[in-house]
């Protein structure tokens, strides 16, 4: 699947490219913002290719030409959705970390969010809307987002459960029917306990939705697969911005499901924010 925004289409298909067409893409990446004010000849010169290649280049992403590619390009610009990935440097300032952190995980939330159509989320909406129980299923970083899920769709008044333990997920997944709703949320699409979990709620007749990578065992396995491809170089750094990730996916499904179940869910939701002011401290006089 190509993806809509263009740096990460790039970023995705610089490996196929020819050597010299590579070339163009390694500038491009690294001079976006110059790239649009070019001619053909000036990009040709400075990735030393011939201008022949650069429309190679184009071609090989799905454009005519250099003019709708720079088009293109002058848009993704214009929207602010161009974030590289960060690489931390000893000389690095508290600015800097923060500038590099922002900016990367700004620029994972975007590519993920182009990368899910609203047919996705559609079908995810109405699936858990008519739900009859929704459990999640995550563990290590996933598994708070399980937890943080499952507070969201209880609220609004659904049958929910989180389980971030083996155990208990394969006793719970093994007890629930055709009504019921799998969200299995992983980082990386293979841990070998949460497969075991998803195969055994499968075979109990429910649905299961997986938010996953995509072409990883979890996304295959699941009956409705969302891509979150949260891609990050640096190991100490992945589980932030994927995290995030997970979590607005997540909330974007439960403001669909609360659309769905809003003449439910009035009075029950005036009910709970009273509550809650009742454990708040009083404000002072």
């Amino acid at each position: 699947m190509n993806s809509p925004n263009l740096i990460r289409r790039i970023t995705d298909n610089q490996q196929k490219l020819r050597k010299s067409e590579a070339k163009v893409a390694a500038y491009v990446l690294a001079n976006a913002n110059d790239v649009i004010k070019m001619r053909i000849v000036d990009l040709a010169s400075k990735s030393e290719v011939s201008e022949p290649t650069v429309i190679r280049f184009c071609r090989a992403l799905g454009y005519d030409g250099f003019q709708s590619f720079k088009l293109q390009l002058a848009q993704q610009l214009g929207l602010g959705s161009v974030y590289t990935q960060f690489a931390v440097d000893d000389s690095d300032t508290v600015t800097d970390l923060r500038n590099k952190v922002f900016d990367t995980t700004i620029g994972s939330l975007l590519n993920v969010r182009d990368d899910i159509t609203p047919e996705i989320l559609e079908k995810a909406i109405n699936t858990i809307s008519n739900a009859r129980r929704v459990e999640f299923y995550g563990f290590g970083a996933s598994g708070s987002v399980a937890a943080d899920a499952q507070h969201k769709f209880f609220r609004l008044q659904l049958s929910t459960a989180a389980y971030t333990d083996p155990h208990i997920q394969h006793m719970s997944a093994i007890s629930l029917g055709k009504e019921d709703v799998v969200v299995a949320i992983s980082q990386s699409g293979e841990t070998q306990a949460l497969l075991q979990s998803v195969n055994l709620a499968r075979e109990a007749g429910a649905n299961v939705i997986g938010l996953a990578p995509q072409n990883t065992s979890l996304s295959k396995l699941c009956n409705l697969a969302i891509y979150v491809n949260a891609e990050e170089d640096l190991e100490w750094f992945t589980p932030v911005s994927s995290r995030i990730a997970h979590l607005l996916v997540i909330d974007v499904i439960a403001t669909g499901v609360a659309r769905h179940r809003k003449p439910l869910l009035k009075e029950h939701l005036k009910r709970l924010e009273k509550s809650q002011r009742a454990l708040r401290t009083p404000p002072p006089d």
